[in-house]
């Protein structure tokens, strides 16, 4: 069992603060991401857990035992930084070995422990190489490697595949969720990337500020974002935001004004005032072509093709631009009349604070109901 609990925990350096507050629970064997921008304190939390910075008020909690004073080495912790740190003039079985040896394991045992865990990670070619000998993937390998090796109870991942380049890092997740699946281990990982964090993430922690933000699922945060910040910061391409002003508000929903005079009605719980100004989100898959049944016309500015699916970036009246997603064979082309429908039952709703404004329990259109009604729609037209 290996389980983490944070309670309250702050870190300063002089008159700022980095870290303010944080309660989180990790459970045993869980993959939690730690994301959000750079500066939002992730890294800094991190490695307050593995003891690399000292926590300047609050408890952290390993496997229920309170650690703050412990030093890192005896945590039971491992951590795998974004730069690889191997010795050049080591073997790749010496490198993923070096900790045990530090520790006085004899020679036979951590060498075994080293092709052992050289399996693991399909190392066993490369085993007698040097690092300048190896790619920028196996390099990263063995440096989780060298944290495998110790057996630790947490593994604790900063930013590791930042340094590779696209094609790598795909690979490199698939690794490491295929990896977790294989260790069955309480795993953290911090990044900047939201497409790492809801890849790889049993749960994601959303920061800003050195506060979480929201704490839950991928499909959860995605679907559900408890404000303006989440919903902007997960999903790529990202949500699309307009300016609204409330026009009607009932128990079934609230209706608002778009810009060019549009009315739409979100299914969401009282909680806004006529008059009010609000945001509206709609995530870019939920917006529709319809020219029969337009909520909102615009002009097509970009398109991006990207074979499977095409991005079409649409200017409105008042000067916005919302991402279309639409099918990869769409024939739009720039400068042409792009006639938009929005179904309030996929929109999201953020009063003047950015707080999401709650969804009314009823039943609503899953983006696969969604898609199909769009699929259906193509076929009748």
């Amino acid at each position: 069992m290996s389980t983490l609990t944070l309670r309250n925990i702050y870190k300063r350096y002089a008159d700022t603060e980095v870290i303010k507050g944080i309660d989180l629970d990790i459970g045993d064997r869980e993959f939690v991401v730690f994301v959000g921008p750079s500066g939002c304190g992730k890294s800094t939390l991190l490695r307050a857990i593995a003891g690399l910075e000292e926590i300047t008020s609050g408890d952290l909690l390993i496997d229920g035992v309170r650690v703050n004073d412990v030093p890192p080495d005896k945590r039971g912790l491992a951590m795998v930084f974004q730069t690889y740190a191997l010795y050049p003039h080591m073997t790749v079985a010496e490198n993923m070995a070096f900790s045990l040896r530090l520790a006085g394991v004899p020679k036979a045992q951590r060498l075994e422990r080293a092709k052992e865990v050289a399996r693991i990670l399909q190392l066993e070619p490369l085993l007698n190489r040097k690092p300048r000998e190896l790619s920028g993937g196996q390099r990263q390998r063995v440096a989780i490697g060298r944290a495998l090796v110790r057996k630790p109870k947490v593994f604790l991942f900063d930013e590791p595949l930042s340094n590779l380049d696209a094609a790598l890092r795909v690979q490199m997740r698939i690794e490491l969720a295929s990896l977790h699946d294989t260790l069955q281990a309480t795993m953290i990982y911090v990044t900047h990337d939201q497409v790492e964090a809801m890849t790889l993430a049993d749960k994601i922690v959303v920061l800003q500020g050195g506060i979480v933000e929201q704490v839950g699922s991928p499909l959860e945060l995605y679907h559900h974002p408890r404000n303006l910040f989440v919903a902007g910061f997960i999903g790529s391409p990202k949500m699309n935001f307009l300016s609204v002003t409330v026009t009607a508000v009932n128990n079934s929903g609230t209706t608002v004004a778009l810009p060019g005079d549009a009315t739409v009605t979100i299914p969401v719980q009282p909680g806004l005032s006529v008059g009010d100004r609000a945001t509206l989100g709609i995530r870019p898959e939920h917006l529709r072509l319809d020219r029969h049944n337009a909520t909102l016309n615009g002009e097509v500015l970009v398109v991006e093709r990207l074979g499977g699916e095409t991005f079409l970036y649409v200017k409105i009246a008042g000067g916005d631009t919302l991402i279309v997603q639409t099918d990869g064979d769409n024939p739009s082309r720039m400068h042409d009349l792009a006639p938009l429908q929005i179904n309030g039952d996929l929109c999201h709703l953020f009063n003047q604070q950015g707080e999401a404004i709650p969804k009314v329990r009823r039943h609503h259109l899953t983006s696969n109901e969604f898609h199909e009604q769009q699929y259906q729609h193509r076929l009748n037209n």
